[in-house]
């Protein structure tokens, strides 16, 4: 991953505060910071903004009432993935039920094989 796209500390922090809201939620990525269950991502880091995976109705909302967009991502839009605008992950409070809603949605799908490399 290029340095531009890397997640600064600020964001990370806010991330963080956000997925301790949901009990057994953990971040995971070295260096694309990133939340998934039963194989399947929900959430992201991309330079410092949230991509929330959201269900189609919650898409429409999360759209609506912040004005934001469907999450972009090397230059491909990530149909299922709404952005969270740096400025707004800084507010717990706000983002947290949404937050938990992906997570719900996510929960709700078709559990995905993990692939893992085999040893020698």
């Amino acid at each position: 991953m290029d340095a531009e796209r890397e997640a600064p500390d600020e964001a990370i922090a806010a991330y963080d505060r956000v997925i301790a809201t949901v009990p057994g939620v953990e971040r995971k990525g070295a260096t694309l910071p990133y939340t998934s269950t039963n194989g399947n991502m929900f959430s992201f880091l991309d330079s410092g903004a949230l991509a929330l995976r959201l269900s189609r109705p919650d898409r429409a909302a999360f759209i609506a009432e912040f004005g934001t967009a469907l999450h972009e991502a090397h230059g491909h839009v990530m149909q299922e993935y709404v952005t969270v605008p740096a400025a707004m992950l800084a507010d717990t409070a706000v983002v947290a039920p949404w937050f938990a809603a992906s997570w719900s949605y996510v929960s709700s799908l078709k559990p995905k094989p993990t692939t893992r490399k085999r040893g020698p």
